[in-house]
């Protein structure tokens, strides 16, 4: 299947073998994950920066295995989560940095303006999504002014 934006094909990515239960030498304890999870959290980092520390330096390779739930049930439950979901924050980020760009003298960046332009359009139908979902207000709208109040 082709890309949406691109000319291109798609890659293929590798899977996550099919397992029910964490491997004999991971990290097994769930109050140990959860007050790790709660504490990176509270340190401020994302959801995929937790789960990256706790594979790498921690050994627990999957928190659903080990905690029940999925990382960001476990901060949602503590309501530590972020206002807006992490990947449509990153394409909000993504766009304020495109915006920047665009103000500062490279008004005629017209690849840039484009790119902007893509950016807005996944933002929008990711906000359709979660407002389906009911983790954004259902009026809520993508308004490119107010974007660096929802970033900051």
């Amino acid at each position: 299947m082709a890309r949406m934006y691109k000319s291109r094909k798609g890659q293929s990515g590798s899977t996550r073998p099919h397992v029910l239960e964490a491997p004999g030498w991971s990290n097994t304890d769930k109050d140990a994950v959860t007050s790790l999870i709660l504490d990176l959290a509270k340190a401020g980092k994302s959801t995929s920066e937790i789960g990256m520390i706790l594979r790498d330096k921690h050994a627990v390779p999957n928190v659903r295995l080990v905690v029940g739930k999925r990382l960001g049930q476990v901060l949602a439950e503590n309501e530590m989560g972020g206002t807006y979901p992490e990947d449509m924050m990153n394409l909000m980020r993504q766009a304020v940095a495109i915006i920047n760009h665009l103000g500062s003298g490279n008004h005629k960046d017209l690849h840039n303006k484009r790119a902007l332009e893509i950016t807005e359009s996944k933002i929008r139908r990711l906000a359709n999504y979660y407002k389906g979902e009911n983790r954004l207000p259902a009026e809520w709208r993508y308004k490119r002014d107010e974007l660096r109040l929802m970033v900051e």
